[in-house]
């Protein structure tokens, strides 16, 4: 299955450019905010694929989801301490004060690059269609996105300015590798200028190894929460002149980039309970399980400073032995240089999930 999942032959991508939404979910977790969770984007491609089986598109199977943000304003009062703008909601029956729910809320422009495979077994197979029946069933699609809700975000019709184009297109990926490579390259010229949400696991191990060479118990806790801000440091070192000097340096990672703490997924409170086992439940027809959030730590890159389709796409792993249900990126971070050092091995799910426990104790 996992193969399959990241096997690019036979394959295909929808790009849906500079879609505008309105009133966006800016709290992404119980400790972020600024951007919605990639785990949005996950279940909105989940809910687009339902909806076109609706529509009588039933050959289409999404499978990855990239989401790159060309411009965002979040709803907040500017200052030091930035405090979200609320909505005074309409007054009680009674006529008394509604109470105020604090509601963190974001306009975005945003473009999502799904990874698309097809039925075989289905008649009419979208990427041997020709060029303009692709485009059109593009525009369908976009148009049914349009009527969607996004991160609880209204997908908002716009006159794009001029040099920006909303045109979708659906497209084959070919079998060739250095042939996708160009493919690649002209889509993420068109891409441009934004940055796209990409994890970076493997930056958390190697702050985790670091402070636990300095303290045995650091946790993934603290490695996340350092990574999260820029620590400032201050050491001397001689002078030309012979006296020493103070020196403020940080410790962020060369070459790190625009790191952000992220939520990824779910991770399992409780054993699943049998659909209508729990009191009022939502859905009675569906299993339920208690969860809390998962983090890690995401960096914003420019698509113009990826090599590959990959790099851009999320992806789920639902762990259900072991109560985890988390979203992967498949970013690859460029080589290290010569003179850097390197830290072997990626943390697997454990380590996400230790690092919720830990963040929901402090919390």
């Amino acid at each position: 299955m996992t193969e399959a999942l990241h096997s690019l032959v036979g394959k295909g991508l929808l790009v849906i450019p500079h879609l505008r939404v309105q009133n966006a979910n800016a709290i992404s977790s119980p400790l972020t905010h600024g951007f919605p969770s990639i785990t949005a984007f996950l279940g909105l491609q989940w809910a687009l694929e339902r909806k076109l089986v609706e529509a009588g598109i039933d050959n289409l199977f999404f499978e990855k989801v990239g989401v790159v943000c060309h411009w965002h304003e979040e709803q907040v009062q500017d200052g030091f301490v930035k405090n979200f703008r609320l909505t005074r909601n309409p007054v009680d029956k009674d006529g008394s004060t509604a109470a105020i729910v604090e509601e963190g809320r974001i306009h975005l422009d945003i473009s999502l690059v799904f990874q698309i495979g097809v039925d075989d077994t289905a008649p009419g197979n979208p990427f041997t269609l020709e060029q303009a029946e692709r485009q059109a069933l593009a525009w369908t699609i976009r148009e049914l996105l349009s009527t969607m809700r996004i991160a609880g975000g209204s997908v908002i019709h716009h006159q794009p300015p001029p040099g920006q184009f909303i045109t979708p297109w659906l497209i084959a990926l070919d079998a060739d590798a250095e042939k996708r490579a160009e493919q690649f390259r002209k889509l993420r010229r068109r891409l441009l200028p934004g940055f796209a949400l990409v994890g970076r696991d493997d930056l958390l191990a190697q702050r985790l190894q670091q402070l636990q060479q300095q303290d045995a118990k650091a946790s993934t806790l603290d490695a996340w929460l350092d990574l999260a801000r820029f620590n400032w440091r201050s050491h001397e070192e001689p002078g030309a002149d012979g006296k020493t000097k103070l020196v403020w340096s940080h410790d962020r990672p060369k070459d790190a980039g625009w790191l952000v703490p992220i939520p990824v997924g779910y991770s399992a409170l409780s054993d699943v309970h049998a659909a209508g086992q729990v009191a009022n439940a939502r859905d009675t027809e569906t299993p339920l399980r208690f969860v809390e959030s998962v983090y890690s730590v995401g960096q914003w890159v420019s698509p113009h400073r990826m090599h590959s389709i990959s790099d851009l796409l999320w992806w789920p792993d639902s762990q259900v032995e072991r109560g985890l249900y988390r979203a992967r990126s498949s970013y690859l971070p460029p080589a290290p240089e010569p003179d850097e050092p390197t830290v072997s091995g990626v943390p697997d799910a454990s380590a996400s999930a230790s690092l919720n426990t830990a963040a929901a104790a402090a919390h």
